[in-house]
């Protein structure tokens, strides 16, 4: 009997079919992948198994049994739990606090909070993951996105769970620390648990999923046995179509230099960094998580003071905060879109002219909405971006497409330099080629192009220069044609 049964499951949100007739089956001791690009439906459908969302129609089973999730109390109460791709802690409170929210174990006699037990069991879990230098009883503001992802995953675990849902919960891990996860979802089959797996990660699919199901615009598409399919598949059936290039490229026609940095310090941060980027190029700049990388883009956008020259255009300037990077034409797109990024409570068309407000202002601080609407309906056209209306609330958008709308507000701006921070985080392989396509574009248009990425592949595949950093510092710097992961990741760990 499976463990978990799903049967014509529907939702529909205003202007959009976000799950129509949906079926998934899951069994004990396996590991079924849920595949399909942003917007398919997949977290969709598991906010519905775990109690955040109600369905419209369709039947749910575990064990055979039919049952109602209304709430996510009623989803942990029949063994369901969710890792979700946005970390769902709460910042101010500690570690041993956000694991065991709600489920706080009371000592007999004093009726208080045993903190022993909960420090005890905190650490306990934490290790299973590899994680052991964390004090539990820091707030989890205080720790890398890293670390509070593991956070979230012991949590779950804590709950002992028979069904557990994990959306894209490698996305801010190292390898090491992936590796150490997937040994837990390994041990958890063993022990009968079912886990239901979303990453856009193919080459994770294939060594830790049973079988993997496809969506694709809200609707089942096929399942398959992993053994029995192959990447070039999967790919169709989730963007019906077959993609010629995962990494599509142009050869650059590099310009002057866009953005000369010279002995750039940061005390704590990163030490002596000097660089070069040219118009029309792309800088791929590699690392390790903790090497320094986003905290040198955030202080050439102005967020962290510094000591030393940035020079833009051969000219040297001053930043003192982001309104002076984007006056001199720089910007950056935060690898944390949610929390950094986006308003996501407004409305597709105040997130996209907010870096360029003044271009649709008068001198008199009124904004031309005719003339805003046609510029957000131009880069809606332009960027692929899919909205039901320029008025949509982004918080309904999928993750590709919250991107692109992040890429669309500076792309107003007309940057000098663009810096982009892990840009696909999150997004599926089709959406990737969009944004691949989209720089593309820019570098044609003359814009300086510097991505930070954590994938390898990316950075290999769609960089013309590469730089590699290591506790703060540059160690390495290669040609697209020098660059191998082996180089790369040789002077990312400084050997």
């Amino acid at each position: 009997m499976p463990l978990l049964v799903m049967k014509g499951i529907s939702k529909t949100f205003p202007g959009v079919k976000a799950l129509d007739d949906v079926d998934l089956t899951l069994n004990s001791g396996e590991v079924l992948a849920l595949l399909g690009e942003n917007g398919a439906g997949k977290s969709t459908l598991m906010k519905i198994l775990s109690g955040i969302y109600p369905k419209d129609a369709g039947e749910i089973f575990i064990e055979g049994k039919k049952v109602e999730i209304n709430s996510p109390q009623a989803a942990y109460k029949h063994s369901i739990g969710i890792i979700h791709q946005e970390l769902s802690l709460i910042p101010y409170l500690t570690v041993r606090e956000n694991i065991f929210l709600g489920r706080e174990k009371f000592n007999s006699l004093t009726r208080r909070i045993d903190w022993h037990y909960l420090d005890r069991e905190s650490k306990k879990l934490l290790k299973e993951l590899g994680v052991e230098n964390v004090e539990v009883t820091r707030p989890v503001k205080e720790l890398s996105i890293a670390v509070q992802q593991m956070v979230e995953i012991a949590r779950v675990l804590s709950m002992n769970c028979k069904i557990i849902i994990m959306d894209e919960p490698t996305d801010a891990l190292t390898p090491q620390e992936t590796k150490f996860l997937f040994n837990i979802i390994e041990s958890l089959k063993t022990s009968g648990k079912g886990i239901i797996y979303i990453s856009h990660k193919l080459e994770e699919i294939f060594e830790i999923a049973d079988r993997v199901q496809v969506l694709r615009d809200g609707r089942f598409i096929g399942v398959k046995d992993i053994q029995d399919t192959n990447a070039d598949e999967l790919i169709r059936m989730m963007v019906g179509r077959e993609l010629k290039e995962k990494f599509p490229r142009v050869i650059p026609s590099k310009g002057n230099i866009a953005l000369e940095i010279q002995n750039l310090s940061s005390p704590g941060l990163f030490e002596n960094v000097n660089f070069k980027v040219y118009k029309g190029e792309v800088l791929g700049l590699a690392g390790l998580i903790g090497a320094g990388r986003t905290e040198l883009a955030k202080t050439i956008f102005g967020v962290y003071s510094y000591s030393g020259t940035i020079l833009v255009e051969r000219k040297p300037v001053t930043i003192r905060s982001p309104k002076d990077a984007i006056r001199h034409g720089i910007v950056y797109i935060t690898e944390d879109r949610k929390t950094e990024g986006l308003f996501l409570e407004h409305e597709v068309f105040y997130n996209m002219t907010l870096g360029a407000i003044g271009d649709i202002t008068t001198k008199t601080g009124r904004i031309l909405r005719s003339l805003e609407k046609i510029k957000v309906r131009e880069y809606i056209d332009k960027l692929k971006i899919k909205t039901p209306s320029h008025r949509e609330k982004v918080k309904n958008l999928s993750g590709g497409n919250q991107q692109k709308l992040i890429l669309a507000k500076w792309m107003m701006t007309n940057p000098k330099v663009l810096i982009l921070d892990e840009p696909t985080r999150g997004v599926d392989v089709g959406a990737k080629v969009e944004i691949y396509n989209i720089i593309n574009n820019l570098k044609n248009q003359g814009v300086a192009v510097i991505i930070i990425s954590s994938e390898l592949p990316e950075i290999l595949g769609i960089s013309d220069r590469i730089l590699v950093m290591h506790n703060g510092r540059i160690t390495g710097e290669f040609t697209r044609d020098e660059a191998t992961q082996e180089k790369i990741m040789k002077c990312a760990v400084n050997i």
